[in-house]
């Protein structure tokens, strides 16, 4: 093992575990054994009798569409159509209650649209072992979801230009993909990046082990789901297996450290690549920035290793990035922490405190008529609420960050309801302006309008927005329905927070300090010069005072901030008209209470405020909207990929240095989110003279300024 090479560059460590290292791994696998990760053997049964079932159904469905296609006696005696498995349980690491990822190869005769939506769906709509049954035939890869004996799968169709398919099918091969349509290319790859992953790891049950481990850490942390822009199944796949390329001889102890090590260090938006990118000979388009232009805005390439090789992370944005990334830096020091005894694998895995780590959420509520318009309603919210997050990003140019939650919650007294969160802070490590708002509410308004337009639209499907404070949170999110009466002690995360807060207290202090003296030291020296700089005119006297303004004037925190503390340089966020938020001429401000349409982020705040529409007509977005398919396999056929140093070189070194955001780099970070083709406009355009209706409003509130002047 240590003399074969796995990956595209040479290991960092062939070292084997230590004693220390195979106690710890024993500790590990018990721990997730007493979590409750690996399901039974009963259960184990039952999936391989549903698969067993679900084999027998699509070959009794193609004998009957071949029969009733008038196919010949010798064609209809080889009709056949198979049924492979990928995901978590291809992988092995899937747990009690997991669906199964199935996809069904059918082919050229068997329809996708007339044939596997139509007589396969009638098929299982009647057998009485079939529930759920819900077909997706609009989805980016289509599928019916359902149960069958009451195990959860998704059915994938993949459509062969094959009259016969042989029952040794090897879908690995890439000629499998040649004159196959862009519906079957997709559907094979989760089958194709399934397998090519575990031939690619050194050892299969230290990166199953390794694996369980991590999907359980992100879970617990609050980072696992594709659809909110964070990571999911496929992706923390990818990321453990190329730790476990890095460290090929290391046991799963191990192995979970040097991830927290290696991707706190990785220079994102280097991609993460198990395998050289193969330009294909199909026509393909293959992940590739030098070529495609979209493929630059990606902030965390996570390359799959299957042909076509494509980003599966291309939902992630800059909110997301840094909450991993900060997720990433936590699981490296408490790993350090436990090798130096002074945490454990509890310590690792504490559940994030979501309500508790923010000040400021904005509360998306959702409602339909029935179950099933919910069911719907859920998965198309869902899907769009990716795009809430980057609108808010790119209108307020990242100093307003949003942390989505990743589940969704429902109220008990309110069984066609359901609210999703998300957290809201100023951001971090900026100076910020007195009185600085910002205007959501046409970004909140816009998004709403996206989302009505859902094409199964029907009344009673109904959707708001607000905001609220985090001692407004409604009690149902909360475990049992009881909001805890005091916030969460003696975890790692709140010792951090106290940390934080007393070193922010000592800086502020520190630099308190430092302007009063520099104040005085000043104020000396004016004194005793000449008598002339004493006389200055009204017009220095304001440039002065406005220099000096930002020290001098008093306004409203932003309450945000991790783990509840306030942003002492902030100002506030609102989403109120400039009217609202004015002066009365002689420098203080006219405090008005905020409208219900308003959302201010203040203390002063009323609770809970509905972002309502504006009444000024809406103009439509002019931006592209982001295409529900973050993968597109065009026609045209491209270039063979020539020169893979640079993929290499890429991936290859791991420094805690800065990333060369050079120009001409094929990686370099844009510093846009993937939201349309062309870059956004650089942050210049917030000091043009004219500035566009929906674009943040920012206002300086010089709340001192008329004590200055001596008023």
């Amino acid at each position: 093992m240590a003399n074969q090479r796995y990956g595209i560059t040479e290991p960092i460590s062939l070292g084997g575990p230590t004693e220390l290292d195979v106690v710890k791994t024993r500790e590990l696998e018990k721990y997730l054994q007493d979590v409750g990760l690996y399901e039974g053997k009963e259960e184990a049964v039952r999936r391989e009798e549903v698969l067993g079932r679900l084999d027998q159904i699509v070959k009794t469905w193609i004998k009957t569409i071949s029969r009733a296609k008038g196919l010949n006696d010798q064609l209809l005696h080889e009709a056949n159509a198979e049924i492979f498995t990928f995901g978590s349980y291809r992988l092995g690491v899937h747990g009690p209650g997991a669906d199964i990822d199935t996809l069904c190869v059918g082919p050229r005769h068997a329809t996708r649209e007339g044939d596997f939506f139509g007589e396969l769906q009638r098929m299982l709509s009647e057998m009485p072992e079939v529930t759920e049954l819900h077909p997706v035939p609009d989805a980016h890869v289509p599928l019916m979801g359902f149960k069958l004996n009451g195990i959860s799968i998704d059915l994938l169709y993949a459509q062969l230009p094959l009259w016969v398919i042989p029952k040794d099918l090897d879908i690995s091969q890439d000629s499998i993909l040649q004159n196959a349509d862009e519906q079957t290319v997709r559907s094979l790859n989760g089958c194709r990046v399934t397998d090519q992953i575990l031939r690619l790891v050194p050892n299969i049950e230290n990166f199953r082990t390794t694996l369980r481990c991590m999907r359980f850490w992100a879970k617990r942390r609050g980072v696992y789901s594709n659809v909110s822009g964070f990571l999911g199944g496929i992706n923390w796949a990818l990321l453990v297996a190329r730790i476990c390329q890095l460290y090929p001889n290391a046991l799963p102890n191990m192995l979970a450290s040097r991830f927290f090590r290696v991707y706190t260090q990785w220079r994102w938006p280097n991609p993460v690549l198990l395998c050289s990118i193969d330009g294909g000979s199909f026509g393909l388009q293959v992940w590739d920035p030098r070529r495609n232009p979209k493929d630059r805005l990606h902030m965390m390439p996570i390359i799959t290793p299957a042909y076509p090789c494509m980003n599966s992370s291309y939902n992630v944005s800059a909110s997301t990035l840094r909450i991993m990334t900060g997720e990433f830096q936590r699981g490296k020091d408490i790993c350090e922490a436990m090798e130096a005894n002074k945490a454990d694998w509890d310590t690792l895995f504490e559940p994030f405190a979501f309500f508790e780590a923010y000040k400021n959420y904005l509360q998306i509520d959702i409602s339909a008529a029935n179950v099933d318009d919910l069911r719907k309603w859920k998965g198309w919210v869902e899907s769009r609420l990716r795009q809430l997050t980057l609108k808010i990003e790119r209108y307020t140019y990242d100093m307003l960050q949003c942390h989505p939650h990743t589940h969704d919650y429902q109220d008990a007294s309110r069984p066609l309801h359901c609210s999703y969160f998300m957290g809201l802070q100023r951001k971090q490590g900026v100076p910020a302006a007195e009185g600085e708002q910002f205007d959501i509410r046409r970004t909140v308004e816009e998004f709403k309008h996206t989302v009505n337009g859902y094409m199964l639209w029907i009344p009673g499907m109904e959707i708001g927005v607000s905001h609220i404070k985090r001692r407004s949170i409604p009690s149902f999110v909360f475990p049992g329905g009881v909001r805890p009466s005091h916030a969460s002690k003696g975890t790692w995360d709140s010792k951090r927070r106290s940390e934080n807060r007393i070193t922010s207290t000592a800086s502020a202090a520190t630099a308190t300090t430092t302007n009063e003296a520099s104040s005085e030291s000043k104020g000396g020296s004016n004194s005793s010069g000449d008598g002339k700089k004493r006389k200055r005119g009204d017009d220095e006297t304001l440039t002065d005072q406005l220099k000096n303004s930002k020290r001098l004037s008093v306004s409203v925190p932003v309450e945000n901030g991790e783990g509840g503390s306030p942003d002492p340089s902030g100002g506030s966020v609102c989403s109120s008209p400039p009217k609202d938020c004015c002066t009365n001429g002689k420098s203080d401000p006219v405090i008005k209470d905020p409208p219900e349409s308003v959302v201010v982020f203040s203390k002063d705040a009323t609770e809970s405020h509905p972002i309502e529409k504006i009444a000024t007509p809406q103009a439509r977005s002019q931006e592209t909207e982001e295409l529900e398919d973050g993968f597109d396999f065009g026609n045209q056929v491209i270039e063979q990929i020539s020169n893979k140093d640079t993929f290499l070189a890429a991936s290859a070194t791991i420094l805690p240095s800065e990333t060369n955001t050079s120009n001409g780099s094929p990686f370099s970070n844009e510093a846009v989110e993937e939201l349309e083709v062309l870059p956004m406009p650089q942050p210049e355009v917030m000091h043009r003279a004219s500035v566009q209706q929906r674009k943040p409003i920012i206002k300086l509130n010089f709340t001192s300024l008329g004590k200055t002047n001596g008023k």
